[in-house]
């Protein structure tokens, strides 16, 4: 019993961020905001009403901490999530990409149980919800991914 105790007292835990942000896209965020010069600034990661889907993601650089944000540092970029927002994206992570077709900031949500064709709006797992997996890759009409 005191083997399985003492090996219990030597593991760390590392808590996961609420939105991961991978190598790449920090660096090309990093980069946007030393750009633009924004000294002090953090990318702000947000889910507001609208859509085709009923939800869309949205980013933005930000100077100003609410209360109740979540505050971390992921890959070295400093990232705020509101509480709303957070019930949706918690999980997720931001990836980036330079491929022509295709590139540019990818959300992946594990939250997300349908998604417009562009990625940009989503339809979230309620409680209870187990998801309409036919329902997804809608056309939102106004990006061109129908």
């Amino acid at each position: 019993m005191a083997t399985i105790e003492r090996e219990l007292k030597t593991i760390s835990f590392v808590p996961q961020p609420l939105v991961n942000v991978h190598e790449s896209a920090a660096q090309r965020l990093s980069a946007m905001m030393q750009e633009k010069q924004l000294e002090n600034y953090a990318l702000r990661v947000f889910v507001s009403g609208g859509g085709c889907s009923g939800l869309q993601y949205g980013m933005t650089f930000d100077n100003e901490v609410r209360e109740d944000d979540a505050d971390y540092v992921v890959n070295g970029l400093r990232v705020l999530v509101d509480p709303v927002s957070a019930r949706y994206l918690r999980g997720a992570s931001i990836e980036y990409s330079e491929e022509l077709l295709g590139g540019g900031f990818k959300i992946d949500n594990p939250n997300a149980i349908s998604a417009c064709g562009c990625g940009h709006s989503f339809r979230a797992r309620e409680d209870g919800d187990e998801g309409d997996e036919e329902s997804y890759g809608g056309a939102c009409g106004s990006c061109g991914c129908h």
